[in-house]
């Protein structure tokens, strides 16, 4: 659960990021919010299916 928690709030500073005035490389940071928001999407549904998101390592 705490690795769920830690994915939305990272996913809310890329958005942070991602929407400042002085960002200098907003294609890239698109590209990383997308696979950050996928990635946290992701991460949500593995933890409402099984109980828990696995862990790698």
């Amino acid at each position: 659960m705490k690795k769920s928690v830690g994915m939305v709030l990272l996913l809310a500073l890329l958005l942070m990021a991602m929407v400042s005035p002085f960002s200098a490389l907003a294609m890239l940071m698109l590209v990383v919010f997308g696979s950050a928001f996928f990635w946290t999407l992701w991460t949500l549904l593995q933890t409402l299916i099984t109980g828990d998101a696995r862990e790698r390592g």
